[in-house]
């Protein structure tokens, strides 16, 4: 994981948790729903960062006789939990809030706390996502934006971008539910928009619940990755064809590579074994992600099965 996750998840709990004190001392001076909705939302954000940090430690677990290939799936389920609690907690409650309030609204009171909280939450708020879009838009390259997300294979940068990204437009239909209620003096919008921030939490849980599952059941390689790969076993002169590349990533930066490859024919014993050797050298250099590297040599499968049926033959 690099330093640079790490750091945007620290600067989103830190934002996340000063926004959640000063809501929820406006929503006790205001009575604002919208507000109380705001603050469970930053509340359940800075739990979510605790979450992903936890998902970053158990990953980083050595492999064991148990998980042969490591722990570092830890940081796709932790972010499917994440996922989970933002629906749950975050939509949920704030749907709860805000019909409550429909059903019992309560009186109107002096909005200038809610402006004021809104305001600050903005700016730190703000500051949080321009770090994470940022650290995102550093490794997305060439890519449009939803392309760079379902590419991605590190779903920390992506969570905290898309939470920032949920909260900004939640503190955007507080200030309109708050404004507008006291403008029309009407005590039913407060509760309209703590539902709409509610909608607006499910969407973005049920998406990050989406990326998470393909993560867990399997992901390859991205495509450059698999060429670059292709090309260097093509060019090594003890190669005929590449028969097939599987990947499969076991965390952001652990990929598990098994390669079918026809050598080429009359190759001694030993010069295969110093080809898979050079092979795996070369592609380990290129691409340090790849920890794990099994390959299947055709040509020797071929002339064992040729050397059984020979004796078979003998023997008969």
């Amino acid at each position: 994981m690099s330093g640079s996750a790490k750091k945007t998840i620290y600067a989103a709990m830190a934002a996340n948790f000063a926004i959640a004190v000063i809501k929820f001392i406006a929503a006790s001076i205001t009575g604002s729903s919208a507000m109380l909705s705001e603050g469970i939302h930053s509340v359940v954000d800075t739990g979510n960062e605790l979450l992903l940090l936890l998902g970053i430690r158990l990953s980083k677990k050595p492999a064991d006789d148990s998980h042969p290939f490591g722990y570092g799936q830890e940081l796709y389920f932790w972010t499917l939990v994440v996922a989970l609690f933002i629906f749950a907690i975050g939509g949920g409650m704030s749907l709860y809030e805000g019909i409550n309030h429909l059903r019992h609204p309560e009186p109107l009171t002096d909005p200038f706390w809610n402006y004021v909280v809104l305001g600050l939450a903005v700016i730190f708020e703000g500051y949080s996502w321009n770090i994470a879009l940022q650290e995102f838009l550093a490794d997305k390259n060439d890519d449009s934006f939803w392309t760079a997300i379902r590419a991605s294979k590190d779903p920390t940068i992506f969570t905290i971008l898309f939470e920032d990204s949920a909260a900004l437009i939640g503190l955007f239909v507080a200030f309109i539910g708050v404004f507008s209620g006291h403008l029309l003096n009407n005590v039913y919008l407060d509760g309209v928009a703590s539902i709409v921030i509610g909608v607006i939490l499910c969407g973005v849980s049920i998406l990050l619940a989406a990326e998470s599952k393909g993560l867990l059941i399997g992901e390859g390689a991205d495509a450059q990755t698999v060429n670059d790969i292709r090309k260097i076993t093509n060019d090594d002169p003890a190669v005929d064809k590449v028969i097939k590349i599987l990947t499969l990533h076991f965390g952001p930066q652990e990929i598990l590579l098994n390669l079918e490859i026809k050598f080429v024919e009359n190759l001694a014993t030993e010069e295969l074994a110093i080809a898979v050797e050079r092979l795996e050298s070369s592609i380990s250099k290129s691409h340090p992600e790849i920890q794990n590297i099994f390959i299947e040599a055709k040509s020797i499968l071929a002339k064992h099965k040729a050397l059984i049926s020979n004796e078979q033959l003998s023997i008969d």
